[in-house]
């Protein structure tokens, strides 16, 4: 049960991220208390496919790349919705990263 629990944590802090900003998996893993966690932050995200409350889009990692791009559907879908909110991505990477980033 303690693997739903983390999920749930980590679902609570993407909803906070406001529209035009990004954070990171690891990021959110020191958040919640488990610094060392932030591959499983991805599997988390990756669980909520299809879940609109949950704006995964707006989780990078720690370098600004879009490394969860090939778990949304068609090949832009993630940097799409980025840039609709005004977050610039060159080559799969945000750029200006401390300008978008936002601390849970």
């Amino acid at each position: 049960m303690e693997g739903k629990d983390f999920f749930q944590k980590v679902y609570e802090i993407v909803k906070q991220i406001p529209y035009g900003k990004i954070t990171t998996y690891g990021a959110i893993a020191k958040k919640i208390g488990a610094p060392k966690s932030a591959r499983m932050v991805g599997y988390a995200l990756n669980a909520s496919f299809g879940n609109e409350e949950i704006p995964a889009h707006r989780v990078v990692n720690r370098k600004g790349v879009l490394t969860g791009k090939h778990h949304f559907q068609g090949t832009n879908l993630m940097q799409q919705l980025l840039e609709s909110e005004g977050i610039k991505v060159k080559d799969n990477v945000v750029q200006n990263f401390e300008q978008y980033f936002w601390e849970p």
